[in-house]
């Protein structure tokens, strides 16, 4: 390799570089919102609103003890950080006070809420929050307990919880704008599908511009590197 190679392959590099940063400075500043159900949990002994946590898995897998508390929120958001939670306290003694304990079941409050006009798809109208109590094998998942207390439940081809009585009647994480989930979407928590809870916020797919970019630059510079080499050794 010439010195006028090095010099353009140094060149190449510089000017990927260069359009890497562009690339990121000119990223969207805000990320797309989505419509769909989210997914918490609240530990034993939870009384208050602000005891909702975001759920780290799915409700198929997570598994809450008797005496656990688990919501769903139905609304509007980016991400898991700007998520809504219910806006019912997640206190397993109102929802569960009733309930009897017994032999090889566990109870497990359950929180809906459907969410705000404002966030409901048009020409639908939001039910009002449910607390239902269920009572449920000791293995059960939390979507099992939900099932127990609010079917029916639609779900995609996916497995992700698009709809709980019913509501919404049509669709399954859409993006706010109206895109469906197939062209860009959520994706629930800790990677599972099915938790309409999530971090949700996945894109369309494909390796960014700028990660493109860097691999270009790594890719030419290591070039010149090894050829500088080569010459010290010769």
């Amino acid at each position: 390799m010439s010195d006028a190679a090095v010099r353009c392959a140094r060149g190449v590099a510089a000017l990927v570089l260069a359009g890497t940063a562009t690339g990121l400075a000119a990223a969207p500043a805000h990320a797309e919102e989505y419509r769909y159900w989210s997914f918490w949990t609240a530990e034993a002994g939870a009384h208050a609103r602000s005891d909702w946590s975001y759920a780290t898995e799915g409700p198929s897998t997570a598994r809450p003890e008797d005496g656990g508390t688990v919501g769903f929120r139905f609304a509007v958001s980016a991400d898991s950080a700007r998520a809504a939670s219910p806006r019912t306290a997640a206190d397993f003694d109102t929802v569960c006070g009733g309930t009897k304990a017994a032999d090889g079941r566990k109870r497990v409050a359950v929180v809906i809420d459907f969410g705000t006009a404002a966030d409901a798809p048009e020409g639908e109208t939001p039910p009002a929050a449910r607390e239902k109590c269920a009572r449920v094998p000791e293995d059960a998942s939390a979507g099992e307990a939900l099932a127990a207390v609010a079917a029916p439940l639609r779900y995609d081809s996916s497995a992700l919880l698009c709809a709980i009585s019913g509501y919404p009647a049509k669709g399954c994480a859409e993006q706010a704008g109206g895109a469906d989930r197939e062209t860009a979407g959520p994706a629930s928590p800790g990677g599972a599908s099915d938790s309409g809870a999530s971090d949700q916020h996945t894109g369309s797919g494909g390796p960014s511009a700028g990660l493109i970019g860097g691999i270009a630059a790594v890719a030419v510079l290591g070039a010149a590197a090894v050829w500088q080499a080569r010459r010290r050794r010769g």
